[in-house]
């Protein structure tokens, strides 16, 4: 007589002779240990390719410099963006998308909601987007004039 065991959430089944003792049970114990370990490596997995690759998105051995007016400032995770109205060099206005760290990781360094205001001038370098024509970047530091606040030019201010 077979007994037929059903990991119906995972879509797995094992089936196998029944056997009477200790060793049936050892079988049975072995099989959830490993379907344990294989949930627990998918569910793992699945968060780390959800995760965006940088250097899919920027030329990390690039670096670009933009300066205007901030016009948005989204502070959330997994990644904060800084939009900032930019003129060209031809007079044009050109709204930019400026990806920074997450709020976790950036309230760690002292940034907060409040940091930065709308219509705060700041000066940003990083990472020019693979497509000018998508007008991002990847932040490596930031100042505002004003008041001399900077970042990303301490030990740990990076974004990750």
């Amino acid at each position: 007589m077979k007994i037929i065991v059903a990991a119906a959430a995972l879509g797995v089944v094992v089936s196998g002779q029944k056997s009477s003792g200790s060793a049936g049970r050892n079988h049975l114990k072995r099989l959830l240990v490993v379907l344990l370990v294989a949930g627990a490596f998918a569910a793992i997995g699945g968060r780390a390719f959800a995760h965006h690759s940088f250097a899919a998105t920027y030329l990390e051995n690039q670096s670009v410099t933009i300066e205007g007016e901030l016009v948005q400032f989204l502070f959330r995770n997994p990644h904060s963006f800084v939009h900032v109205m930019v003129k060209e060099k031809d007079g044009t206005m050109v709204r930019y998308a400026v990806e920074w760290g997450g709020a976790g990781q950036l309230g760690g360094q002292g940034v907060t909601r409040e940091t930065l205001k709308l219509g705060d001038y700041v000066v940003i370098t990083g990472s020019p987007s693979r497509n000018p024509e998508d007008h991002r970047v990847r932040m490596a530091s930031l100042r505002r004039p004003k008041d001399g606040f900077g970042w990303g030019q301490r030990l740990g201010e990076v974004v990750d």
